[in-house]
């Protein structure tokens, strides 16, 4: 059976998904690359903290020795009195390219901070397109989230969202979906921001349109030798394009999460108009996905963006909550949380922030049915760094 335009053009871009550069490599690859475990150890010491070993071993580091001291205080113990060798140098120089990983892979072009401490930092790519990834602080565990990007762009049109507009341009290879955890990290650490323990696959992109690179991601991110967060704190948000969009992640080690953002098929194509399956379809997906997943990463997150009048109504409420409890029934040991999120302004013409009543009665609805739901505060909208107001200048020609 041929394939058709319709269908190439829905599946997920596999090429080039993973990166070439010793950022994508776990221990024992980078050990043969390099020639010695210990190496690798060394080069991943750097990664963690935001920096490139290829430069700070190089001879044209241009750091004072004060400094040199201080990021060298930084690193284990039994490694601080360790350097790589020229040969180690040359491998990690053919790995990453010219300029090494910060102008092999991307580069940083600028940082805003919003007045709540919410950063977003901007990354040019070697094509010239650029990604967006955010940083959010939170003062109540002294630690940070970071909200990554998976494309420039997105095909999937969600009306409430601005990286919806630009289309997708292409997908980032697992290199430049790293490189905005390298780039965090030393952000955090030059600029005294909680250290990041928590990811969400929640910027710019649709995480199921580029499942291998996100996979491979979340291998790196999750490895106890290399950025070494816990498989729990680092979650891939998806709005569920086709059923199958789940079992993607099946044996991911990550959470999951459901940008639903609506129970009933009519609610759902309004907002999400790429939809082709109906709410029943894509939840018994989401079930069958579920029940493969060991206990511990059956405890995900329905996202759920209220906009005033469209889909905050007390129907929609009570439909979300039926329509969670069925996942709830249909899947043994699972827990399953509701986000709520307010609208963020986009310069849409109609869809308006929630009035804040409307948010607490719906909430209050989906309690009374004994649903577990949070209302998420609010973070960066005054730098468009907020939840759907990511997008960058480059549009889909």
């Amino acid at each position: 059976m041929s394939t058709t335009d319709e269908e190439k053009k829905a599946a997920p871009e596999l090429s080039n998904s993973i990166g070439k550069s010793a950022l994508s490599m776990n221990i024992t690859e980078l050990s043969e690359v390099l020639g010695g475990t210990g190496r690798a150890k060394i080069v991943w010491d750097f990664f963690k903290l935001g920096l490139d070993p290829e430069l700070f071993f190089g001879s044209n580091c241009g750091l004072t020795k004060e400094e040199r001291d201080d990021i060298v205080a930084m690193l284990p113990i039994r490694r601080q009195n360790e350097v790589l060798g020229k040969s180690a140098i040359n491998a990690l120089q053919s790995a990453n390219g010219d300029g090494g990983i910060e102008m092999g892979i991307a580069t940083l072009s600028s940082v805003h901070t919003s007045n709540d401490g919410t950063t977003k930092l901007l990354m040019n790519l070697n094509d010239g397109l650029e990604v967006e990834t955010v940083i959010i602080p939170w003062d109540d565990r002294k630690r940070s989230t970071l909200c990554i990007s998976s494309q420039v762009g997105c095909r999937q049109g969600c009306t409430f969202c601005a990286t919806g507009r630009m289309g997708r341009l292409r997908n980032l290879s697992s290199d430049e979906i790293l490189i905005q955890m390298y780039y965090a990290n030393k952000i955090c650490r030059v600029s005294d921001i909680y250290a990041i323990d928590n990811i969400v696959f929640m910027g710019m992109g649709e995480p199921s349109d580029n499942p291998v690179a996100v996979k491979k991601a979340c291998e790196i991110l999750t490895d106890r030798q290399l950025f070494q967060l816990a498989q729990s704190k680092v979650t891939v948000s998806t709005v569920a394009p086709a059923p199958e969009s789940f079992s993607l992640f099946e044996d991911t080690p990550c959470s999951l999460a459901w940008s639903v953002h609506a129970a009933t098929d009519e609610l759902r194509k309004k907002l999400v108009p790429t939809t082709k399956y109906t709410m029943k379809e894509l939840q018994m997906g989401l079930v069958d996905t579920l029940k493969k997943r060991t206990k511990k990463l059956r405890t995900m997150m329905l996202e759920y963006v209220l906009i005033d009048g469209v889909n905050d109504r007390p129907e929609d409420a009570e439909a979300l909550g039926d329509f969670t409890q069925e996942i709830i029934d249909l899947v043994p040991n699972s827990k399953i949380m509701i986000n709520l999120i307010r609208f963020n302004d986009i310069g849409h013409a109609t869809f308006q922030r929630p009035q804040e009543e409307n948010v607490l009665e719906f909430q209050n609805r989906l309690l009374k049915k004994n649903i577990t739901a949070f209302i998420r505060i609010t973070r960066g909208d005054d730098e468009s760094a907020a939840c759907g107001q990511l997008a960058t200048k480059k549009l889909k020609i």
